[in-house]
């Protein structure tokens, strides 16, 4: 049994490991899945909102064959005071195998090390990182071109806020991709990887783009432009997606704000791999369960 809270804790081989799993998942009809036994648990506990993560983790766990308890934090014991670590200690004693928590505090994970009877498979904390997104992004550029290494990839919006810009900015400078990073001045991260660059210019040079939701959750005030004005100046708009080059991708990890980060009509263009991604979530999701419950190590947290 293993824990996965950040892909910096996998070796390459894990990442790649994982990775191969999910696509021989996507090439299986539903009598192969690999079914586990029928008694055993898993908890979903996501103290943020969630459509594509939430949902795609619990596709995953019953393709798997495990019986499925979704936490709610606005109707259990968390409204009443309830501890992170004392609701952990609860799934575990009620006979969880595996708890899936999606949290706003950056790093929560770490007051659950001492939960040593239950694995811990991080779904997002805060603007820390988000393992089974940057797994998923990287499933989706290798099918689209095979090698990751070499690859330049644009990450642009909100680079301040975004846990899934950390992730994928480290992960895919680590194993050899070049990437470009754009955004709004005052959202910008100098501790991601990556070469800063005006939007026009990621979105040319680029084999794939990543767009970015605004966190309004996380900006501690309003955004100083409107939608429209931020649409124009830093969004993935029909002329800039004209200037990509010809075997370009579009990827976004959801949810799409339409005519805000992208022209509406981009998000099912030729070009987008959004509705793929979401789809390669679920095979991510059952390979990374797999690993964790049953091939993976436990990492080290530094």
């Amino acid at each position: 049994m293993a824990n996965l809270l950040r892909l910096n804790d996998l070796s390459d081989l894990e990442i790649y490991g994982i990775l191969d799993q999910a696509n021989h998942f996507l090439k299986l009809s539903p009598d192969e899945w690999q079914q586990a036994p029928a008694s055993e648990l898993v908890a979903n506990l996501f103290y943020e909102p969630s459509t594509r993560t939430r949902f795609s983790f619990e596709t995953a766990e019953k393709r798997l064959g495990y019986q499925v308890l979704n936490f709610s934090s606005q109707t259990s014991s968390a409204k009443k005071g309830e501890t992170l670590y004392d609701t952990v200690k609860t799934m575990e004693a009620i006979g969880c195998r595996a708890v899936v928590i999606r949290h706003p505090q950056e790093g929560y994970y770490r007051e659950l090390l001492n939960a040593n009877g239950i694995a811990v498979l991080n779904a997002g904390d805060g603007a820390g990182d988000h393992p089974t997104q940057g797994l998923l992004d990287l499933l989706t550029l290798q099918q689209e071109f095979l090698i990751l290494e070499g690859l330049t990839v644009a990450i642009i919006g909100d680079l301040r806020y975004s846990r899934v810009a950390r992730t994928d900015a480290e992960v895919l400078t680590r194993l050899g991709a070049h990437v470009l990073l754009s955004g709004p001045d005052e959202w910008k991260n100098e501790a991601l990887p990556g070469d800063r660059v005006s939007v026009d210019e990621a979105i040319e040079r680029a084999d794939a783009v990543i767009m970015l939701r605004i966190q309004h959750e996380r900006h501690e005030s309003a955004m100083a432009m409107t939608k429209e004005e931020y649409h124009q100046r830093y969004g993935l708009t029909r002329e800039r997606a004209a200037r990509m080059k010809p075997e370009s991708i579009i990827m976004h990890p959801g949810p799409i704000n339409r005519g805000v980060e992208m022209d509406s009509d981009l998000v099912e263009c030729e070009r987008s791999r959004y509705f793929k991604q979401i789809r390669n979530g679920v095979a991510v999701r059952m390979a990374s369960l797999q690993w964790t419950l049953q091939d993976g190590r436990k990492p080290q947290i530094i």
